[in-house]
């Protein structure tokens, strides 16, 4: 895509002094050159044109507030005296994978005061002998060169753009979002197993409680059959009630009726 055309992609119907990150990355410069970036983007702070095939940044418009600028997979060779005319609060200059070959191209870069953190790897520069030192020493301003200072201490991870801190913050987040989502799984596991077995404990409550209910209404049935029987015998007359106990008693040995009889 040309590069016109994606900045008024990345636009969005917004007025250039409303942006304060462009990225046009991978889209075809005009003969190596910027096309179409003016002076309007006013509030532009962070500036990224990766791998456009540029071959030089004199078309680079007036930018104060620009901080941050993303370079690399280029091929420029030279006339970064642009960058101190044109960005003079520039803070990072990513160069990495260019076509710099010498330290004295990197000599206008003294005056980028704020110029804080340079990245230069895959350049041919850097192949150089004592080349870490030399550039130390013809940028005194310079904290971090290729992402360690003087003392090859690695700069902290401080810039989440420049260092990925916030895909990584978001992956660690992540992890501990699902740790804690299986720790509720496994809450919620506990939870069910303690209702099941509860529930199987009121189940042979229940069928206990059922089984006494049923013997109690037995018995009480049994109960009230005798009942019902003693009722039916006292409203029996008092002769057949009699006859019916003799019954119930069985009857006497003939015999002895017949010794009462002699006597």
């Amino acid at each position: 895509m040309e590069m016109k055309k994606r900045l008024t992609l990345e636009l969005r119907n917004k007025k250039p002094g409303e942006v304060k990150e462009l990225v046009l990355d991978n889209c075809r410069s005009d003969d190596g050159k910027i096309v179409g970036l003016s002076s309007d983007f006013e509030n532009l702070e962070f500036l990224s044109m990766i791998n456009i095939n540029l071959l030089s940044v004199s078309n680079l418009p007036k930018l104060s507030k620009l901080r941050k600028l993303e370079l690399s997979d280029n091929r420029i060779s030279g006339g970064l005296e642009v960058l101190a005319e044109r960005t003079p609060n520039l803070t990072h200059l990513n160069l990495s994978g260019n076509k710099i070959k010498d330290i004295n191209t990197l000599e206008p870069l003294k005056k980028l005061p704020n110029l804080h953190s340079l990245d230069l790897f895959n350049c041919e520069v850097t192949m150089l002998i004592n080349y870490r030192e030399s550039v130390f020493t013809l940028l005194p301003q310079l904290t971090y060169l290729d992402g360690f200072d003087a003392d090859d201490q690695e700069a902290p991870d401080s810039d989440p753009e420049a260092d990925g801190d916030g895909l990584e913050d978001e992956y660690e987040n992540g992890e501990e979002g699902e740790e804690e989502d299986d720790d509720e799984e496994e809450d919620d596991l506990d939870e069910e197993v303690i209702d099941d077995e509860e529930d199987e404990d009121d189940d042979l409550e229940g069928e206990e409680e059922e089984d006494g209910v049923d013997d109690e209404e037995e018995d009480e049935e049994e109960d009230g059959e005798d009942d019902e029987e003693d009722e039916a015998d006292d409203d029996l007359p008092r002769g057949e009630k009699r006859k019916r106990n003799i019954e119930d008693e069985g009857e006497e040995d003939p015999e002895d009726e017949e010794d009462d009889e002699d006597d």
